[in-house]
């Protein structure tokens, strides 16, 4: 793909609500929240994206296929799909633009891709891996019409797997030799490698409080101010807080622009969080959220059941003007 015949994408900033930023990584960065956008007169309830992971959740084959998480998203009554690149089984172009033309023929926003990378590596060869391989899926997003974009700061890979990992609470020791000062550095500068393609792309990067360095907001937070760049912000995962989400979760709303939340009807995979989706929702007005609300369902009930209930919820919490 050649990016540099298609200039239009270069005013493309607006399209995903920053107009006004500072267009170098090394400009002040203004916070998700208080760049130079116009409030509305009277405030819309969030939009409610379907994370297809909430189908899939890597072990149900029969919900692998995006085009069914489209169609049963539509059918369902959600606004907008964000998709798990991992259940992609095809990237070509003539494919991406398929599930593009399915989308909006269904009344769809495609509003976020989620990946799977880290930088918690000691060989730098292996970095810059991830490096790759984030840019590649840059422009996966790009040829979607995706405009943001899921990262990670990755784990350290000390856990012999995620059940070990999350029977841990997500904590886990560093590499034997290294310290978490080494794994800040490597992050900062892997994710400092792809802002130039996100840049010319259009695609906002979103770093998730997720596992490793981003298990805590400080650790986030001090990612997101040292790369100091309008693309890169935060993506607030509203159960991956183990223990007293609430202060956590208000910590990152000034430089959050994209918000998965989660349900765990029936019993969640690893764990359970009683989370006051009102409490939650309260809190981002207050901070002037107005971007998507993604339904990642992690529970054991069946998600035809289990999905509809979840996007009442959120709806109710969200919907509020």
């Amino acid at each position: 793909m050649t990016l540099d015949r298609r200039h239009f994408l270069a005013q493309s900033a607006a399209t995903i609500g920053l107009a006004g930023a500072a267009t170098s990584t090394h400009a002040q960065a203004p916070s998700a929240q208080s760049e130079n956008i116009s409030k509305p007169a009277g405030r819309r309830g969030n939009r409610i994206a379907l994370a297809t992971y909430s189908f899939w959740q890597f072990k149900n084959e029969q919900y692998r296929s995006l085009e069914t998480c489209i169609d049963l998203a539509a059918e369902m009554g959600f606004d907008a799909v964000e998709f798990l690149h991992r259940q992609m089984t095809n990237e070509s172009n003539d494919y991406l633009q398929k599930l593009k033309r399915r989308a909006f023929l269904l009344g769809l926003d495609l509003c976020g891709l989620s990946i799977h990378q880290g930088f918690l590596y000691p060989d730098a060869a292996e970095r810059q891996k991830n490096v790759d391989h984030t840019i590649h899926c840059i422009e996966l997003a790009y040829q979607l019409g995706i405009p943001t974009m899921r990262v990670n700061t990755g784990t350290w890979h000390t856990s012999k797997d995620f059940d070990e990992l999350m029977k841990n609470r997500g904590i886990e020791p560093p590499i034997k030799g290294y310290t978490d000062e080494d794994g800040f550095k490597w992050v900062i500068d892997g994710l400092s490698k792809c802002l130039k393609t996100a840049e010319k792309c259009g695609v906002l990067l979103c770093l998730e409080n997720h596992w490793g360095l981003g298990r805590t907001p400080e650790g986030v937070l001090r990612i997101v101010n040292a790369i100091n760049s309008p693309w890169l912000q935060i993506l607030m995962d509203t159960g991956n807080f183990l223990e007293d989400p609430y202060d956590k979760l208000e910590l990152m709303a000034p430089k959050t622009v994209y918000v998965q939340a989660k349900t765990y009807y029936g019993g969640g995979l690893w764990y359970t969080l009683d989370l006051n989706y009102d409490r939650i929702a309260v809190m981002l007005r207050k901070h002037h959220y107005q971007g998507y609300i993604a339904l990642e369902f992690e529970g054991k009930e069946d998600a035809r059941t289990a999905v509809p209930k979840s996007l009442a919820l959120l709806r109710k919490a969200f919907g509020k003007g």
